[in-house]
């Protein structure tokens, strides 16, 4: 049987470019699958976004207050995922950082640091035990006023994943889907043991099939201020952003799951990051710019590795 021929495109979403390269029997195929993945990415966007006022995660943080809200099966996917995270790293990734994230967003778009005791105020609305889920009830509450849910750790990750469903139920085998840092990939290209990616922690280069790879770092969204440099990536602790120039990058089965861990490890640092990576079936993290480049695993390894 002849080889599928290879189609790309890339269209904006989440605030990023997002590109989809796939093998398909014809242009008309591929067109259809084009549009399915992109359009499925769209309506994640609707509802996920905390730049869109009439999302459905901005309008849960303000009508869920103290009562509990019905929220679609996406949105609850995503919490439920975040909140696990959230109590297996103790906090370290955490959803609930909304109002600390948009001041230090407003301190990269003035380049100063945020006031401090707008942090200390913005913090107190924060923490993961002040959101609550029903999975029986598909539900969700808020503790407190002044609560905003921010789920860009994970949100892009989880539409990577959902656009490659879209192209499997259309019969593209072979796909791969990038949102920025975050990859996700089906079958081999045609020939090939599996999609080749370069690890930006890493001097080697992944062969991936049925995997997803999520890089957090300081490289694209930062803020410099008294000779440091301070990173997008908050501390859900202090309130603070990262200073420490790492950069991380997880493979793993699914995006909802590597894009979240890369965070999470990014504020964890490398020894705890090690731990974290290590109960995760199928995982790989790679970290560059503490002591060492590490990589750990648990389970079958989702991709090859070759030098590069």
């Amino acid at each position: 049987m002849a080889a599928r021929p290879f189609f790309e495109a890339a269209e904006p979403h989440m605030g990023t470019l997002v590109g989809i390269k796939l093998y398909a029997r014809n242009e008309l195929q591929a067109k259809t699958a084009f549009r399915a993945a992109f359009d499925r990415i769209a309506q994640l966007d609707e509802m996920l976004s905390d730049y869109k006022p009439a999302s459905e995660l901005n309008r849960i943080s303000r009508t869920a207050l103290r009562r509990p809200v019905k929220v679609s099966d996406d949105l609850f996917r995503v919490l439920a995922a975040a909140q696990q995270l959230a109590e297996d790293t103790g906090g370290a990734f955490d959803v609930t950082v909304g109002p600390v994230v948009s001041l230090w967003r407003e301190a990269r778009k003035e380049r100063h640091l945020p006031d401090p005791d707008l942090l200390d105020a913005a913090l107190s609305h924060c923490s993961y035990r002040k959101l609550h889920l029903d999975k029986a009830a598909q539900t969700v509450t808020l503790d407190e006023e002044g609560m905003q849910l921010d789920v860009g750790g994970i949100a892009k990750g989880y539409a990577a994943d959902a656009a490659l469903d879209v192209l499997r139920r259309l019969g593209i085998r072979s796909a791969l889907v990038a949102a920025s840092g975050d990859l996700a990939f089906s079958d081999a290209p045609p020939g090939h043991r599996g999609w080749k990616v370069a690890i930006a922690a890493s001097d080697s280069v992944l062969e991936l099939t049925n995997a997803a790879v999520s890089t957090s770092g300081d490289s694209e969204q930062y803020v410099e201020a008294n000779g440091k440099r301070y990173s997008h990536i908050i501390d859900p602790a202090t309130g603070i952003a990262l200073t420490n120039s790492t950069t991380v990058t997880v493979v793993a089965p699914r995006g909802i799951v590597a894009d979240p861990l890369a965070t999470a490890i990014s504020v964890l640092g490398e020894h705890q990051g090690r731990k974290l990576a290590a109960k995760h079936a199928g995982v790989a993290v790679y970290i560059r710019g503490s002591s060492a480049t590490v990589s750990s695993s648990k389970g079958r390894h989702p991709g090859r590795a070759s030098s590069s």
